[in-house]
């Protein structure tokens, strides 16, 4: 059995693109979905990975989780990819505490509670990975995602805390921000507006995502080992740092 990984939000898009790779690197993964039951079992059954069901946003559910994983794999998780994420696009006049709080639990908060369920066994074996996915608008921020940007910019502020915290004990914590990415929500934006957005990328294109999963591969290898706190941006050079 290789190093064990999950992948939050791994059954779709970046995540299954991520799960995919990283298998084929010779990892044992499982993926996290919360809603979508057809096609996590779909995935599943195509690529042969995992799946386990639990919402990120609830420390509890990451806790009882991550527990029933180690339990079936007989060992702990050893690279940590947070990926689950959700929008819900308002202006901040309009939007509700609601959709707010959606967004806050999904996308930072759910960065301690699955972190904070496999921190402590890392530090003990000395070795890990974690490797979540930000945003290019958690570093410009974007109209209407005021809830969904600040989320994203959080997670690099938690990355770099949660990597000075744990250097010393074989873990790297790293951020990738991507751009416009080729997955199905992207696909579904009307054709008018797509090609307004891809107009505002430098190489003229969206990015795909086993290119993101390249770089996360490339971050949960010993290769990377001295490479922590750091955030990469994957965009087209749409926004430069």
């Amino acid at each position: 059995m290789g190093k064990i990984a999950l992948v939050t939000g791994g059954t779709r898009g970046i995540g299954a693109a991520i799960a995919i790779k990283l298998k084929e690197d010779g990892c044992t993964v499982v993926s996290s979905y919360v809603g979508n039951v057809e096609k996590a079992e779909e995935f599943s059954k195509k690529t042969g990975i995992k799946t386990y069901k639990f919402d990120a946003g609830y420390f509890e559910n990451c806790q009882k989780a991550t527990q029933e994983i180690e339990n079936d794999l007989g060992s702990n998780v050893d690279i940590l990819v947070n990926n689950a994420g959700i929008t819900k696009d308002r202006f901040l006049h309009k939007m509700s505490p609601e959709d707010w709080t959606a967004v806050i639990n999904t996308n930072l908060n759910s960065m301690f509670n699955v972190t904070r369920s496999v921190i402590e066994k890392m530090r003990l074996k000395k070795f890990g990975r974690i490797i979540s996915i930000g945003s290019i608008n958690g570093l410009k921020g974007q109209v209407g995602q005021s809830n969904y940007s600040t989320a994203k910019a959080g997670l690099i502020g938690f990355s770099k805390a949660v990597a000075l915290e744990n250097a010393s004990k074989g873990i790297t914590v790293n951020v990738i921000a991507p751009g416009y990415i080729a997955t199905e929500m992207v696909k579904k934006i009307d054709p008018e507006i797509l090609k307004g957005i891809v107009s505002q990328i430098p190489v003229g294109r969206l990015g795909e995502p086993h290119e993101i999963a390249s770089l996360t591969s490339y971050l949960a290898s010993d290769q990377a080992s001295f490479i922590t706190g750091a955030t990469f941006s994957i965009n087209g050079g749409q926004y430069l740092q």
